[in-house]
């Protein structure tokens, strides 16, 4: 087959659509593979960016994407012409939630039909984007296959589910296990041969609607042993325990435990959204998928706990909520990144707001912020800036942060993560 020798020759030609932070460093493997790489995305700005060597994505440096520009390995394209010229092509487009809790596919669709207007026979095409099983053969494969070519001899299409962990340390694309479930057996193979050469280990499995499980098991997992986390500290809280105690002391059973730990509520793009494809699709099969639906309920809750928690905080402190200063310290969605999206931060500044607080923000990695419509810019993080508030509300634990300043300045401390050491000033989730 002509696709499998430009594949193993690193001779096919890579087009990545979506070039945010799964397709971005998804490209630069490819490029480090020996291959020419042609990205595509729909925002002209973040394209000339890209083809300045100018990095949006934490998992990529400057210095990496710059090289591989310079060296005509890879090059950002606004439009899908450039498919006509591809070999292979791995669609990595968001895939949100609508308000009503139902899958939006139409960045899939969007990259599909545009696909579609250049497809020509020999191609693979990988989708990786995140979404509920039988995507894959419900909607790509009939718009792929509507000028009459034939799946498994003239185009090869399979499902690959991204598992990037954004500013992870230690796994990275190359070196996470990959998944790949083709459309037919023929399509598996493809798929699989072409990740091999830059990926360290890839698992197919029998067929795409496997391979998107595989993703919806794995972020359900979290979903649902953080929500019994979550549940586990409101109950602590009504029994007057430590739930960070009782944590620690369960995880030294070194069999049939696995530690997972409260907060202020899911962020990112995966864990809280993920989950509710997967109940959105047994739905459409008269199947109620419970744990999910209360995970999913528990988990949404917690920024609202945490504001009355801080109520009964600033009480203590002869404080209420309307007309007290607090500062609100990280609100990237976790620790170590600049993305807030689906941050429960967000969330707990704007009921804080709501009530009457005069809230403010500090985050190394994010300098501005909107927050419910409003602009905000970051402070600086001072110890005379940290006593002028009523209350510090510890929310993303950034590995940068001085701690111990933190206790020690601020007047009293709201400590969501348990970063902070016991004292008189600090109160936990």
């Amino acid at each position: 087959m002509k696709l499998l020798e430009k594949i193993e020759k690193a001779e096919a030609r890579i087009g990545i659509v979506g070039l945010g932070y799964v397709g971005l460093p998804l490209a630069m493997e490819f490029v480090r593979g020996g291959f020419e790489v042609h990205g595509i995305d729909i925002d002209p700005r973040k394209v000339a960016r890209i083809n300045q060597g100018k990095s949006h994505v934490l998992d990529v440096t400057d210095e990496v994407l710059a090289a591989a520009v310079e060296s005509g390995s890879f090059v950002a394209h606004a439009g899908f012409e450039i498919v006509s010229e591809v070999d292979c092509i791995s669609i990595c487009v968001p895939t949100p939630l609508r308000k009503t809790k139902d899958p939006d596919i139409g960045f899939i669709l969007n990259a599909t039909r545009n696909i579609r207007r250049f497809l020509h026979p020999g191609m693979l095409i990988v989708l990786e984007s995140t979404t509920y099983p039988g995507t894959t053969d419900e909607i790509l494969l009939p718009e792929l296959l509507a000028d009459g070519l034939e799946v498994g001899k003239d185009i090869f299409v399979a499902f690959s589910p991204e598992r990037v962990d954004p500013g992870n340390p230690v796994y990275n694309t190359k070196n996470t296990p990959k998944i790949v479930g083709g459309v037919t057996p023929e399509c598996t193979d493809v798929a699989t041969q072409l990740y091999e050469k830059v990926i360290d280990r890839v698992l197919p499995v029998s067929s795409t609607a496997s391979a998107e499980m595989v993703k919806l098991l794995e972020n359900t997992f979290r979903a649902v042993n953080i929500g019994m986390v979550n549940e586990i500290a409101i109950m602590c809280d009504r029994l007057n325990l430590s739930v960070w105690e009782v944590i620690d002391a369960a995880a030294s059973k070194p069999f049939g435990f696995m530690p997972f730990f409260p907060g202020p509520g899911l962020g990112g793009h995966c864990i809280p959204i993920d989950p509710l494809y997967l109940s959105w699709k047994l739905k459409t099969l008269n199947y109620n998928a419970r744990f999910i639906e209360l995970a999913s309920e528990i988990n949404s809750f917690m920024p609202e706990y945490c504001v009355l928690k801080i109520t009964g905080v600033l009480n203590k402190n002869r404080k209420c909520v309307n007309g007290s200063k607090i500062l609100v310290v990280g609100v990237a969605y976790k620790k170590d990144v600049s993305d807030t999206r689906e941050s429960p931060a967000l969330d707990i500044i704007r009921l804080l707001e709501a009530d009457g607080a005069m809230v403010d923000y500090f985050d190394p990695y994010v300098s501005e912020l909107e927050a419910d419509g409003n602009m905000k810019k970051s402070i600086d993080l001072t110890k005379e800036r940290l006593h002028e508030y009523d209350l510090v509300v510890l929310v993303t634990d950034h590995s940068c942060l001085d701690f111990q300043m933190i206790r020690e300045s601020a007047r009293v401390v709201f400590d969501t993560r348990n970063a902070l050491e016991k004292s008189e000033n600090v109160f936990k989730l």
